[in-house]
């Protein structure tokens, strides 16, 4: 059966295998692209249209039960998407060579500028002490005659989505586990010290690629000539050693074992937040 986040086949069972794919991409697979890769597990994980559909139903349930108390309050505005526009993409560093010469390892300027903004305009927004109690339930127990539910506003809200279905925990945690375990897989760590090798040859000393992008140095809004040759001189390393694509395959195998070992309870979790997602979408539509 195909859903909103992948394709299932039967129910899980004892001896059950992986049934769901990532979601298809719009680009086709380049292997020198991490943008165009996905992972294994993100069969198990919301997809971007879930996670739109969700939110949506979402600030739409909310507005309209703060509507029922007498508040003329409404959500926020979404935040644009900054820096890595799929899930692997950004996932092991950067990788765009003409981005890094303009902004070293910072985001686009204008997604940047996009992103301040959106931040400063929802910064303005803020509810006032009886709006939170409505959100929250943490005010009175009726409001205008009314009884409030569990939770406010946003209680409710979540348990008419079941937002707890989206949580996909156990896929989740297998993300990250192999996210860090990947790191000590032979492979990688050669991979890792013949990066590092060439950034020494450059005059730049890092153990691993993710080092240099997390270097304190860089961690102002100022773009730095240093922060550009750091990261155009990385990038040039990963070209040479493969870097990425030896972590991105190490971990591909890490995680259909996991996925393996873990498939009826991600199975199951899977199809819970189908079900959350088809409510979703029945609450933007209307019909229910």
């Amino acid at each position: 059966m195909c859903t909103a986040t992948a394709c299932s086949g039967s129910s899980a069972s004892a001896d059950a295998k992986p049934t769901r794919t990532p979601p298809a991409l719009s680009a086709p697979f380049d292997a020198k692209n991490p943008a165009t890769w996905t992972l294994p597990i993100q069969g198990y994980l919301p997809s971007d249209s879930a996670k739109t559909q969700i939110l949506q139903a979402k600030k739409q349930l909310v507005s309209d039960c703060m509507k029922t108390y007498g508040f003329s309050w409404s959500p926020a505005p979404d935040l644009p998407r900054i820096g890595g526009k799929t899930f692997v993409d950004w996932r092991y560093g950067i990788h765009d060579l003409e981005l890094a010469k303009k902004r070293g390892y910072k985001p686009d300027a204008d997604e940047q500028a996009a992103y301040d903004r959106a931040m400063n305009d929802g910064m303005g927004e803020t509810p006032t002490q009886a709006e939170s109690q409505m959100l929250e339930g943490s005010g009175p127990a009726e409001v205008n005659g009314v009884k409030v539910p569990k939770g406010g506003c946003l209680g409710q809200a979540d348990r008419r989505i079941d937002i707890q279905a989206t949580q996909t925990a156990s896929a989740q945690e297998i993300s990250a586990q192999t996210f860090a375990e990947s790191k000590s897989v032979g492979g990688v760590v050669k991979a890792f010290a013949a990066w590092s090798a060439c950034m020494k040859e450059k005059g730049y000393t890092y153990a691993a690629p993710l080092d240099a992008s997390d270097d304190p140095r860089f961690g102002s809004a100022e773009v730095t000539p240093e922060e550009i040759a750091t990261a155009t001189a990385d990038i040039g390393c990963r070209d040479r050693t493969n870097v990425v694509k030896v972590w991105y395959d190490a971990e591909t195998d890490l995680q259909t074992e996991a996925i393996e070992d873990k498939a009826e309870q991600l199975e199951q979790e899977a199809d819970a937040l189908d079900d959350a997602v088809k409510k979703a979408a029945d609450v933007v539509a209307g019909t229910r």
